[in-house]
């Protein structure tokens, strides 16, 4: 997951963004390695004066300040908020969190009552041998936490099965916490029914007096209506995702969820058919085999040579039959690629990430790339404006004519061969807004043929879907009905 600030984070950071519709930064990803390089440079600096530099201050310390830097937020002001989530992931108890767990402690220990709110998430395990749920994993779990001088106010327990009030009455004795503080997150079909969950079982309400903070009644309509088109669709559509990644499904997550957003936007089920990119490559068999009876297609982006000639040709395959189509990052290229190849007749075009010798480098490592040596977090990150041109497919599902998308990529459109390509009839309906790197690009004959070499998905949201994506669904619910 990338974020506007070009921060490359975990999966994580990009379902909290979705969730509470936040545009989040550098600040609200915090990893042991970033604590350590802190300290360690502080210590060079001489800001410790010479003395030992220990876990408790500085490295504890280091971790307290985190707390209380306040994210950018959505309007990139950097300004102080109300109320600040903060998630430690992994395990009660594992080594590698041992500093944080006594950051915390010390934390709540600074603080004034009714300004924190610890809440412990654990799992009950069901037995279905003896057909019983389990309290134990939870006791173990509290208690651990409080040998580490932390005190749970909230116990969220994970469970496949309702949790009867007697053994919420349980883990209210044996873990020192209200019964009404003991929550029950059971599992559920779709991640979007977890706040109406929460809702139900009050956690904001519990959350919220703990914090001594008025709780006014949520307005949950957008996620009662999420659910609705989710459960009750009004169509389904088949999108096909080639890919090369598609053994490894979370690779493409954020795809995958923005696909769904598309379909909650139109009231339609999104059936998505993975299709390996390399498997096209064994000839127009594989290719109709594969393909035969999708309503849209998209290919999302990647790393490397391997697959990318059975993007191309799936990109060909739905140019040449009219079937939407949605190129990102890599996808885009190698649409472009296919392009050269077919409509400008440029028959060795390639990508030079792949073939340096070509005489078409359709797609070239930008300028400034070219100095790079180190490859870690160098590449062209985060969020850029883009201008879309009038009168265009772009222009249209945008509504506007200046955007703003995150990337996360090297290679560009080769500026030398935008001309050629125009002649051949592509239309270069984004770019920078200096002109010199092309954003997106499109094919007017086409119902929906269009490509972009940021990561729209990573800007959807499940209430307010991305154009592209709302658009690339739409139009294959159209194609659908005209077949």
């Amino acid at each position: 997951f990338v974020t506007d600030d070009g921060t490359e984070t975990d999966l994580d950071l990009g379902h909290y963004e979705r969730f509470i519709d936040e545009c989040l930064d550098h600040n609200s990803n915090v990893t042991s390695g970033k604590i350590y390089w802190s300290v360690l440079n502080k210590e060079r600096r001489g800001d410790y004066g010479g003395g030992t530099v220990l876990v408790i201050p500085h490295v504890t310390n280091e971790i307290k300040s985190r707390f209380y830097t306040a994210p950018a937020g959505g309007n990139g002001s950097g300004e102080d908020v109300t109320v600040a989530i903060i998630e430690v992931g992994g395990t009660v108890g594992d080594i590698e969190s041992q500093p944080i767990y006594e950051a915390i402690r010390q934390f709540m220990q600074e603080k004034p009552p009714g300004t924190c709110c610890m809440i412990h998430v654990t799992l009950m395990p069901y037995l279905h041998g003896s057909e019983e749920l389990k309290t134990k994993p939870t006791q173990a779990s509290v208690r651990e936490l409080q040998r580490m001088g932390i005190r749970a106010d909230v116990i969220v327990c994970r469970s496949e099965r309702p949790i009867p009030q007697s053994l919420r009455e349980k883990i209210a004795l044996f873990c020192n916490v209200p019964v009404a503080n003991v929550i029950e997150n059971r599992n559920v079909n779709s991640i979007y029914e977890v706040p109406l969950v929460m809702e139900e079982e009050h956690l904001a309400q519990t959350v919220c007096d703990r914090l001594l903070i008025l709780c006014p009644a949520p307005d949950l309509s957008d996620w009662i209506r999420i659910l609705e088109a989710k459960r009750k669709p009004t169509s389904k559509v088949s999108i096909a995702l080639v890919g090369k990644y598609i053994t490894l499904h979370d690779s493409y997550l954020s795809v995958v969820e923005a696909l769904h957003h598309g379909g909650f936007a139109n009231g339609a089920e999104v059936e998505i058919r993975w299709v390996d990119a390399e498997e096209l490559e064994k000839g127009r068999d594989a290719l109709q085999t594969l393909l035969e009876g999708i309503d849209g297609m998209i290919i999302p982006g990647g790393f490397g040579s391997r697959g990318t000639e059975g993007m191309i040709l799936a990109a060909g395959y739905a140019r040449e039959k009219g079937i939407p189509f949605l190129g990102i990052c890599l996808g885009m290229q190698m649409a472009l690629v296919e392009f050269a190849r077919s409509m400008a007749g440029w028959k060795d075009a390639a990508s030079a990430e792949f073939d340096a010798g070509t005489a078409y480098p359709v797609i070239d490592l930008m300028p400034e790339q070219k100095a790079v040596t180190q490859l870690g977090g160098t590449m062209r990150l985060g969020a850029y404006p883009c201008v879309l041109k009038e009168g265009t497919l772009a222009r249209r599902l945008f509504g506007k004519d200046l955007i703003s998308e995150r990337h996360r990529h090297r290679y560009e459109v080769n500026p030398a061969l935008r001309e050629g390509l125009q002649e051949a009839g592509i239309v270069f309906s984004g770019l920078s807004p200096d002109g010199r790197i092309a954003e997106i690009i499109e094919w007017p004959p086409h119902p929906f043929y269009i490509g972009i070499q940021s990561h729209p998905e990573f800007l959807s949201r499940p209430n307010r879907a991305h154009p592209l994506f709302e658009g690339l669904v739409r139009a294959s619910m159209e194609r659908k009905l005209k077949i």
